[in-house]
């Protein structure tokens, strides 16, 4: 039977993927109950305030709306030991959000106080505030709202597939186990942060598109407005997306100044000018707005300070930022191994403990480790290993994963982060992959092509889809095992 699917084919394999990760992100965002430790609380909270038409203006207290609902239906399941001779009280469904602020020491539970994730860019929350809008127009209330707008990210994660389909169709339009390889990971991606609700879903969608536009860009001979407006758009969506994202802007300013150059040296830039222009504008016109915004209210340009100050961190002195344990062998292997496992698989405590098996988190760190490693080679390799257009856009993959690492590895060395409980002191390195999703479409493509190149003296067409499918099972398989605790809460969607 060939292995090599037609045009038809393949279009029904990739609406098939949409549709399984619609399903498995839907079970298992019904499966895990609220509200998780990675900050769901204070998302949902900065949810409800955009829904309503409020912009926060500083770290403004939490809501009583959200509170309402933090005590109606916190589970605690994340954050209190298992039950041994005690045992969790029973789920609260049937009690009214209007009623839960009656109950008696009902404010002092653990939930936080102020909002410290205010100053949040604004597209993730402005779309979420729309969808709980629609979902009370549609009649959902209590504990189906809550869920309805955690359904959200369904969306967003059967696009991402999409578009992860896309991306590796425009690079490598003739190798088929890249084109199916990456959305095929992107639909069982093993990742928590997409059964949350929280802004890191939109990273991937945002730069996913940004990607695509810039490749497309820097393939023209002399790119057209249209294309120019569009990739500024996208740029533009990924800042507002998450701050984490500047790294990945830095990158695509580089990129874009070397096609300047280019196209100066060949004397066709004054032909281009309108789609740098175009560009320019759509990118910096929206960022500058909110910039400006966070000025205003936050008292600088990105409000990460007044959240900075409320954790209690400060800037350490440049000197003692060579003390720092990740320059060492120890320390690096820390930060890098943490930040790999928790990309791929989330940070999802369940009762205290990191919701992860060991082993698994191995595969996933060595796997990366060895065919990103070996996509490096192919790139440096004499051969010229593929196009020159290909390897310009796995390049610019390269940069910009390479980029997003080496600013979480920055940010974890100029602050003291005294009492804070994660990053702490005792564990001062910012290791939640969920802050640079933004590269999972870039980073998939260089995973692929290194296994890819790993397997270019095997010849049958028969192995890479099966291995292909042993690795989609794998995950899946991995992440019902790991999750396996979490379908039994009483507290979840499955017990409404």
């Amino acid at each position: 039977m060939a292995m090599v699917l037609s045009e038809a084919n393949e279009r029904k394999l990739i609406l098939l993927l949409c549709l399984l990760a619609a399903v498995h992100t839907f079970v298992f965002s019904a499966a895990f109950p609220f509200f998780n430790n990675v900050d769901e609380a204070v998302h949902f909270d900065l949810v409800i305030k955009y829904a309503n038409g409020h912009l926060p203006r500083g770290l403004e207290p939490v809501s009583g709306n959200s509170t309402n609902f933090y005590i109606a239906y916190d589970s605690q399941a994340y954050f209190l030991p298992p039950p041994s001779d005690w045992k969790f009280p029973a789920a609260a469904w049937a009690r009214s959000v209007e009623n839960a602020a009656t109950l008696p020491g009902a404010k002092k539970a653990w939930w936080p106080r102020f909002n410290y994730e205010a100053a949040q860019p604004p597209l993730y929350y402005a779309i979420a505030g729309l969808w709980w809008r629609f979902g009370q127009a549609c009649g959902w209330h209590g504990g189906h709202l809550l869920y309805w707008l955690r359904f959200l990210n369904i969306f967003f994660v059967a696009a991402l597939v999409w578009l992860g389909h896309r991306a590796a169709r425009i690079v490598f339009p003739e190798n088929h186990f890249l084109r199916t390889g990456v959305p095929a990971l992107l639909a069982f991606m093993p990742q928590t942060a997409f059964y949350s609700i929280q802004n890191d879903v939109l990273s991937p969608l945002c730069f996913g598109a940004a990607f695509i536009l810039l490749v497309k860009f820097l393939r023209a001979e002399t790119p057209g407005v249209g294309i120019g407006v569009a990739a500024g758009f996208a740029l533009a969506a990924t800042f507002l997306a998450k701050l984490t994202n500047l790294p990945l802007l830095a990158v695509s300013a580089m990129i874009v100044l070397l096609k300047i150059c280019r196209l100066a040296q060949t004397g066709k830039f004054r032909q281009a000018a309108p789609a740098f222009l175009g560009m320019a504008f759509s990118a910096g016109l929206p960022m500058i707005a909110w910039m400006a915004w966070c000025k205003h209210a936050f008292g600088d340009f990105t409000g990460a300070e007044s959240k900075i100050q409320y954790l209690g961190w400060t800037h350490k002195p440049f000197a003692e930022w060579w003390h720092h344990p990740i320059f060492t062998l120890d320390g690096a292997w820390t930060f890098f191994s943490q930040l790999m496992a928790t990309f791929w698989q989330g940070e999802f405590w369940w009762h205290c403990q990191p919701l992860d098996f060991p082993a698994i988190n191995a595969i996933y760190v060595l796997t990366s480790f060895c065919f990103t490693g070996l996509a490096v080679c192919a790139l440096f390799s004499r051969s010229k290993v593929g196009t020159d257009p290909q390897r310009q856009a796995l390049w610019l993959g390269l940069c910009s994963w390479a980029a997003a690492v080496a600013f979480l590895g920055f940010v974890s060395t100029i602050y003291d982060f005294h009492d804070c409980v994660n990053p702490s002191r005792e564990y001062p390195y910012f290791t939640a992959g969920r802050m640079i999703l933004g590269v999972l479409i870039p980073f998939l493509m260089l995973y692929l092509y290194g296994l890819d190149y790993l397997l270019k003296s095997v010849k049958s067409r028969r192995v890479r889809p099966l291995i292909l499918l042993g690795m989609v099972l794998f995950m899946l398989i991995s992440e019902i095992a790991t999750d396996w605790p979490v379908f039994f809460s009483q507290y979840n969607w499955f017990h409404l």
